[in-house]
C-alpha cells in the first residue's frame, strides 16, 4: 500500500463506493459518507496532519477484537462504542489494507441493514 495515506485517500476510497454521498451535517470540518443517506464512515477534517481519523461501523465482536488487538483502533468517537470505532490513519504500525478493509466492511454492513429494494 502507499506510504502516503490519509483522510483524502478514504474521503476517495468512500467515494468510489456505489450509491455514496459525501456530507457535512455537523458542519464543514466534518465530513460524512452516507449509502442511501445512512451513514458508514464519519471522518474528520480539522484534525491536524499526523493525527487523521476515520469512525467506522462494526459487528460488535470484530469491533472488540480491533480494539483489544490494535492500539491505533478505539471504541468509537461521540458514537455506539459497540458498533463504531475510530481508526487512526497515521502512524508506523496502521495496516493502511486494513483500514481498506475497515470501510468497505463499514459500508457493507450499513447496505446490508437496508430494505432489498434500497440496495445498491
Amino acid at each position: 500500500m502507499t506510504e502516503s495515506f490519509g483522510r483524502e485517500q478514504v474521503l476517495e476510497l468512500c467515494a468510489g463506493l456505489p450509491a455514496t454521498t459525501d456530507e457535512r451535517p455537523f458542519g464543514p470540518e466534518t465530513a460524512v459518507a452516507k449509502v442511501v443517506g445512512k451513514v458508514f464512515a464519519i471522518v474528520p477534517l480539522d484534525t491536524p496532519a499526523g493525527s487523521e481519523t476515520v469512525t467506522l461501523k462494526v459487528a460488535p465482536p470484530h469491533g472488540e477484537a480491533l480494539v483489544r488487538d490494535h492500539g491505533w483502533v478505539r471504541p468509537g468517537y461521540h458514537m455506539n462504542k459497540r458498533h463504531w470505532v475510530t481508526v487512526a490513519l497515521n502512524g508506523d504500525e496502521v495496516d493502511h489494507q486494513l483500514v481498506i478493509d475497515l470501510v468497505i466492511n463499514s459500508y457493507d454492513l450499513v447496505v446490508a441493514g437496508l430494505p432489498r429494494a434500497q440496495r445498491p
